[in-house]
């Protein structure tokens, strides 16, 4: 898409205003403005460049601390007067050293950010990791933690142990997660199922 198939008749100054997502944790992370410069620039290098409307100047973010934003993909918006970036973050994206420059829960999507870490130990299998001993044991160890964890839930539950519950389920998902990547099956896949069984 190139900058003039967007609409800027009602963008202030001409700007496009532009979102970014982290894209695993889906969390929103800023919002920024783009002339035709700063959105060539971010296409031709792949890391998301603002202009600045303070300082009347392109600024590539992360340029000066290296928190650099690396596009994954856009999507415009329906009027075609936003642009939605996801993005992977390689730093923190707020100056104030948080993770978004939005005062969201810092721990908002970390269930993806997880299933992500579960995804890159299958691919790099490093030494001594506990996630590499469970894909080295196979399908048949893992699913039987699923299961132990999943009994332990049950019991802490029927206890009303809410603390202890938790601590357990977090356990039990961890290895569902496992057992998700060990059977090639994505967060995506799931939520394509749930969103398949949903009636309104």
């Amino acid at each position: 898409m190139d900058f003039s198939d967007f609409n800027l008749s009602k963008c202030p100054d001409g700007l496009l205003p532009v979102v970014v997502q982290d894209a695993v944790t889906l969390k929103v992370l800023m919002l920024g403005y783009m002339n035709a410069e700063a959105y060539d620039k971010t296409v031709a290098t792949g890391r998301v460049t603002f202009f600045s409307r303070t300082r009347q100047c392109l600024w590539t973010k992360g340029e000066t601390s290296g928190h650099y934003l690396e596009v994954v993909s856009q999507h415009v918006d329906c009027d075609a007067d936003t642009l939605l970036i996801r993005a992977i973050p390689h730093g923190p994206t707020c100056h104030r050293g948080t993770t978004a420059c939005f005062d969201t829960p810092e721990h908002e999507g970390f269930l993806r950010h997880l299933f992500s870490v579960v995804q890159q130990r299958h691919r790099e299998m490093p030494e001594g990791s506990y996630t590499t001993r469970l894909f080295i044991k196979g399908v048949k160890a893992i699913a039987q933690k699923v299961g132990e964890e999943a009994v332990e839930s049950v019991v802490e539950a029927v206890d009303g142990n809410r603390r202890r519950f938790t601590y357990e389920a977090s356990d039990l998902l961890y290895h569902l997660f496992v057992l998700c990547e060990q059977m090639g099956v994505s967060l995506e896949d799931l939520e394509q199922e749930l969103e398949r069984r949903h009636r309104p």
